[in-house]
């Protein structure tokens, strides 16, 4: 049975449905609904919801719980993520598996409260200090943000890894119809790590992410890579549509490619043989898609000044292979189809005249 709910309440329910039973949040704008329903819906099924007293507090709650070997989420938007980023390093130099929701607003500092995309450089570099990774799952519609939330738990199991959603304030606020299927765990490995009480029938687990001897660290740091090697190979998430035969091809992620999509179908309807390529995991990012197609050019579509558009310029050979044009908006002002359509003609008209 499909439900109308906004994307906000639908990432909460999903939580709830994976398995979740710790929140630990802090309120701010897009993305307070989902502190909100956790508040209501976490009591009635055997859950814990805490309404930390700063975003620090939250994520350091997370950190512990996720350390017990519990499945906890927390969830801000852009500023108060920036807050949490200390943490997310410590969460994935600990092994720590935590799911986390970034709804974006615009920025930088405090910004605004509209929608944006201009955390994708945190989210996919890093945020935090020292060599790490998290995986970055970028959902495009209310169903695919509650799809996307319950494979994130599994995900951040499997690796022992921080998994973060990262909608914008628009797939936050919006409504739309969603189903929640049945939820079929993967295959995952026993939380024989977790520090949760020994009852004194084994070794204590300690959850640590402090190594004062060089070649201890330099040699967990290596083996962290290979796992993100893995992760690399296995569970990259792409949409190609249209690409076969297109002159032009859109890069774009989250609500930016929907509209997107529309542009490419206005192209087509006047001939112009457009296509897309969305990356729903933003890490790992698709590389291999712009090696199966031969476009003459790309554009990529983002709400902010341009961060995405690094990494597609490194995937088609560091710019110098293929044109890599840009199109965005920022500050918290979300394009419209026709703008992104007129830029496509703009860039053909160019080529076609030599």
């Amino acid at each position: 049975m499909k439900v109308l709910m906004k994307g906000n309440e639908a990432i909460a329910e999903a939580a709830i449905r994976a398995g979740c039973k710790l929140y630990f949040g802090y309120p701010i704008t897009p993305q307070t609904e989902i502190s909100a329903y956790m508040a209501k819906k976490m009591p009635h099924v055997g859950g814990t919801f805490l309404q930390a007293e700063s975003e620090i507090s939250a994520i350091n709650m997370a950190y512990g719980a996720a350390g017990a070997g519990k499945r906890v989420l927390t969830s801000s938007s852009s500023p108060g993520i920036s807050l949490k980023c200390e943490t997310i390093s410590y969460i994935a130099a600990s092994d720590v598996p935590c799911v986390i929701c970034n709804i974006v607003r615009g920025g930088p500092g405090l910004g605004g409260i509209q929608p944006a995309q201009s955390d994708y450089f945190q989210a996919t570099k890093g945020g935090g200090h020292g060599d790490y990774k998290i995986i970055v799952l970028a959902p495009s519609s209310v169903q695919e943000a509650a799809d996307l939330t319950m494979e994130a738990f599994d995900l951040a199991d499997l690796y022992r890894i921080p998994v973060m959603i990262m909608g914008d304030g628009l797939l936050g606020q919006m409504m739309e119809a969603v189903e929640f299927k049945e939820y079929i765990k993967r295959d995952l490995p026993p939380k024989d790590w977790a520090a949760c009480g020994t009852m004194n029938m084994r070794k204590k687990n300690i959850i640590n992410s402090l190594y004062l001897t060089p070649d201890e660290l330099e040699n967990l740091v290596v083996e962290r890579f290979k796992r993100y090697e893995t992760i690399k190979k296995r569970e990259v998430k792409v949409e190609e549509y249209m690409c076969n035969d297109a002159d032009i091809i859109l890069v774009a992620y989250g609500i930016a490619a929907r509209i997107a999509k529309s542009a490419v179908n206005m192209a087509r309807n006047e001939g112009i043989k457009a296509g897309l390529i969305r990356p729903v995991t933003l890490w790992p990012f698709p590389e291999e898609s712009f090696l199966k197609y031969d476009p003459r050019c790309y554009l990529t579509v983002e709400m902010s000044m341009g961060q995405m558009v690094e990494d597609v310029k490194l995937a088609v050979g560091g710019g110098g292979k293929k044109d890599v044009h840009f199109y965005g908006r920022c500050g918290g002002v979300v394009f419209e189809s026709e703008e992104i359509f007129e830029k496509i003609k703009e860039i053909i008209q160019k080529y076609q005249k030599g």
